[in-house]
């Protein structure tokens, strides 16, 4: 997976901009920017201290390409675990192209996506989660994605599943130990503290595996399904959430035939609201796929706002909704409230003492509602130090090392013979090495990495 060869990239955004920085890595790195960088002050960049700046130029032949800022990290103290130098030069396109250039054509190669992560994680600056967490942080769009990056990245995830490897894995070579006695019948490992380790571990993996649910809703945006019948208000909602003209309003009953999506943050978590078709009794062959597109959406939303006109009891449709969707989290909102009188209103709190209520097209409680959408979400687990899940290769992992640890304490139970006992113990590690690292390939390297891009 890796040669000893010096890579280079531009590992700023290409087009022209203030600056670009050109990375180059590998043991060779500093004495080939040291061939072609002259330093104002005449310094020798080979014997220049670890993370350093220096002003120069970088110059090919008798040719200056441009002034610059040189950046040496010496290994095994860089990012890298190489030798790195990044160059910031002018963000003309074609001054780039120029050093790149200049390098390719004296012993550099371009550099594959993610390979500067790729030679950070083989040379064990990092483990294979916190490689993944690096070009989650990259693509983070809002705070809570941010963060649970962040976190990944700093190791938390790691340092719980590290954990529960290596004390399995001191088990595990007990068991594995008394296989080589087998004939002499001694045991090394408790079997009652063995036991207790199984049940601690699998308390361990269901809660990781469970916080995925909202690791991967607050990383991707929490899918927000509006639903209600024609004519309530739904496209105006969203409109009004949206702060722009997305869906189209209109008076005539059934103008939504198909879903309407957008997205926006809210107290820094992105909320994907979904316009959907009125949902009414129909003859309409295409308003009929609306709304039965309506209900799948609702499906796979992980809340649902129904929506109804305050002018109308909906008390009988609400619990119809409630006892269809026992676990969905389900929003009730009374909309067009600036529509009817207080008397109303007042009549409504007492039938529906848990409805919000709002005005969507004045945009009365429209804040009210976007912070009782934020309580919903249950973001707060990130603010509690929870761990959270939200990459769907750990999740597989975990589900498979879950139900190997479910095998092992069932077989402890039922007295299977050790020989069996160690096989389960095996692929439960096996697949909690998978996470971090420890346990890899080629072809698992290659499809995570190749999602990078190509300065990372």
């Amino acid at each position: 997976m890796i040669d000893d060869q010096t890579i280079i990239a531009l590992a700023t955004p290409p087009g022209i901009g203030a600056i670009g920085v050109i990375r180059i890595s590998g043991n060779n790195a500093i004495e080939l920017a040291a061939t072609f960088f002259k330093s104002i002050r005449e310094k020798d960049l080979k014997k220049q201290k670890s993370h350093s700046i220096h002003l120069g130029h970088i110059i090919d032949g008798n040719k200056v390409l441009d002034e610059v800022l040189v950046s040496v990290f010496k290994g095994p103290n860089s990012y890298t675990g190489e030798n790195v130098v990044e160059i910031s030069c002018h963000g003309s396109i074609y001054i780039q192209q120029q050093v790149i250039q200049l390098f390719l054509k004296n012993g550099c190669r371009n550099a594959k996506a993610g390979e500067f992560t790729l030679r950070a994680f083989l040379n064990g600056k990092m483990d294979l989660s916190q490689a993944e967490a690096v070009a989650d942080l990259i693509a983070s769009d809002s705070e809570m994605s941010h963060q649970i990056a962040l976190q990944q990245m700093r190791g938390g995830f790691s340092n719980d599943i590290q954990k529960l490897r290596e004390e399995l894995l001191n088990f595990a070579s007990l068991i594995e130990l008394e296989l080589d006695f087998s004939e002499e019948d001694v045991e090394f490992a408790d079997r009652s503290e063995f036991y207790n380790l199984l049940s601690r571990i699998s308390e361990t993996l269901k809660k990781l595996i469970d916080s995925f649910a909202l690791g991967n809703v607050l990383k991707n945006g929490i899918p927000v399904a509006i639903v209600g019948e024609p004519n309530v208000g739904k496209s105006t909602l969203l409109n009004s959430l949206l702060n722009e003209e997305r869906a189209i309003v209109s008076d005539i009953p059934g103008t939504t035939r198909d879903t309407v999506e957008d997205q926006i943050s809210i107290g820094g978590v992105t909320f994907r609201f979904i316009d959907t078709a009125g949902i009414r009794d129909t003859n309409d062959k295409v308003e009929k796929i609306g709304i039965a597109r309506t209900f799948e959406k609702m499906e796979h939303a992980r809340l649902v706002m129904y929506l109804f006109d305050a002018s109308k009891n909906k008390e009988t449709e609400i619990e119809v909704l409630k006892n269809k969707y026992p676990d969905k989290n389900i929003l009730v909102v009374a909309n067009k409230t600036d529509e009817v009188n207080n008397r109303r209103i007042e009549y409504l709190k007492k039938v529906y003492p848990k409805v919000l209520f709002l005005a969507a097209r004045t945009g009365l409680g429209v804040d009210k509602l976007k912070t009782m959408l934020l309580e919903l979400s249950n973001a707060g687990a990130l603010g509690k130090n929870d761990t959270l899940v939200s990459n769907n290769r750990h999740y597989d992992a975990l589900l498979k090392a879950f139900e190997e640890i479910q095998k092992v304490k069932e077989s402890m139970s039922n007295g299977v013979s050790n020989d069996l006992v160690a096989i389960d113990i095996r692929e439960a590690l096996h697949h909690l090495g998978q996470i971090t690292g420890q346990v890899t390939n080629d072809e698992l390297l290659g499809n995570i990495f190749s999602n990078f891009c190509i300065g990372k």
